[in-house]
């Protein structure tokens, strides 16, 4: 009631109406030990406003567990104003503690990180100047503390693990680049093995920003041992590159002067050809420039060889065009060579092929080479056809094997004729075995002496 309104017979500290669980009320000589009881006014309607009540000087207690105690003054508003001022700040309280309690049950948020904002809304709710049931609240904070430490112990042991898991991953990184350094790295193909050193960086720094933060002292030790390995590696590398810079740099030097020299060699046109494969030797010996490097100098040695080559083709050109009527001469000489294998008479056809040996040379040479050599390889078979028949009749025709054949005839129709008698005698004899001796005998000579005719 105002202050305003009539007196009404009542204890010096009223008590609240009551509530389905209502609090128990103290006794009228604890509420305000030292100060004057003054009346209060009657309490709001809400759940919440049941735990508190209003004094007349716009005092505002709450009843919490046991005993009141006073949260504040709202002195400038009705009793019901006042009430529903502190019971505001109990509604914001008890909406924190149940957005807390959601996103625990929801999932996906750190156990930790709720306890650490649990503890704040205990610190909250404890004395907290508001009007409600604050000590089922406290209950609500306590249960989920209870809760969320549980949560939190599991969260810390699935963290260790993931810290265990990571160590082991970086241990892994560790060793790989650290048997790379351990390599004889004056024989590695550098290309690959900077792709390989390159990848495992690039894991480590994908594990450190997206995996767990490790012990400090464990991940200084692993980073020193790959940075310390990754280092080994990259010395090796640059000192391998600087002295290939250094052999690229005297090769392009070399090159610089084989390019020179066969420039000079344009004068001499196709005299020039031969100077230019030598200097095509010492091309391939001197080395490897760098790839853009050799594909430039390759390009100006090509076009200076290009140019000998050129003016060979030209004189080829020429000379295939000089030869054209000496090449049919010559194959018409051809189709004449081939009565030489017509001729029986050797005598002649040595004639024959005499005339057109005369007649060939004075054609004289035709260009290409290569059509000359075919030219000569089938006047060259006529040549060797002819010469096997003179020697086979010179063999049938001279005096010393005619005398040696005829020598030899003689001795084999002696004994041809000895042979006969022999077999005759045999056959009167009726000696079967000496028959057939003789006769073999004889039927071997007759054959030699038909060869020796023949």
């Amino acid at each position: 009631m105002s202050a305003t309104e009539p007196s009404k017979p009542t204890p010096p500290v009223p008590t609240p109406p009551r509530v389905p669980t209502p609090p128990r009320m103290p006794a009228p000589a604890a509420a305000a030990p030292a100060a004057p009881v003054v009346p209060v006014a009657p309490v709001a309607s809400a759940d919440s406003a049941n735990f508190g009540r209003v004094a007349e000087d716009g005092t505002v207690e709450v009843c919490e567990g046991d005993e009141w105690r006073v949260v504040g003054q709202y002195p400038d508003g009705t009793s019901d104003e006042a009430l529903a001022y502190y019971v505001r700040k109990f509604d914001d309280l008890a909406f924190k503690v149940h957005t807390l309690e959601q996103r625990h049950q929801a999932g996906g948020a750190s156990a930790s990180d709720l306890t650490t904002q649990a503890k704040r809304l205990v610190d909250d709710v404890t004395g907290a100047a508001a009007v409600g049931d604050l000590a089922s609240l406290r209950e609500r904070l306590d249960t989920l503390t209870g809760t969320l430490a549980e949560a939190s112990e599991a969260e810390a042991q699935q963290a260790k693990a993931l810290v265990d898991a990571a160590i082991a991953e970086r241990t892994l990184l560790v060793d790989a680049i650290e048997q790379i350094a351990a390599r004889d790295l004056s024989k590695v193909q550098w290309k690959q093995v900077t792709a390989e050193v390159t990848a495992l960086f690039d894991t480590w720094q994908a594990q450190q920003q997206s995996g767990p933060r490790l012990p400090k002292g464990i991940s200084q030790q692993l980073w020193k041992r790959f940075r310390d390995a990754r280092s080994v590696v990259d010395k090796s590398r640059r000192s391998f590159y600087a002295e290939l810079d250094e052999t690229h740099k005297h090769a392009r030097s070399e090159k610089n002067q084989l390019i020179e020299r066969a420039e000079a060699l344009a004068p001499k046109g196709v005299d020039g050809i031969p100077a230019y494969r030598n200097l095509l030797d010492e091309w391939k010996a001197s080395g490897r420039a760098g790839r853009k490097a050799d594909d430039a100098l390759w390009a100006r040695f090509k076009a200076a060889g290009d140019a000998l080559y050129a003016a060979r083709a030209e004189q080829s050109a020429a000379e295939e065009a000089e030869s054209a009527p000496k090449i049919e001469a010559k194959n018409a000489l051809l189709d004449e060579a081939k009565a030489v294998a017509d001729e029986s008479n050797i005598k002649q056809a040595r004639a024959l092929l005499t005339r057109i040996q005369r007649q060939w040379d004075e054609i004289g040479r035709v260009f290409p080479r290569e059509k000359e050599r075919a030219l000569d390889d089938k006047l060259r078979t006529v040549e060797q056809s002819l010469k096997s028949r003179e020697e086979v009749d010179w063999k049938r025709n001279n005096p010393e094997t005619k005398a040696r054949a005829n020598d030899m005839s003689q001795q084999l129709l002696d004994t041809i004729t000895k042979l006969e008698a022999e077999r005759d005698a045999a056959e009167n004899a009726g000696d079967a075995k000496a028959l057939k001796e003789a006769t073999e005998a004889l039927e071997a000579r007759k054959a030699w002496l038909s060869a020796l005719e023949g």
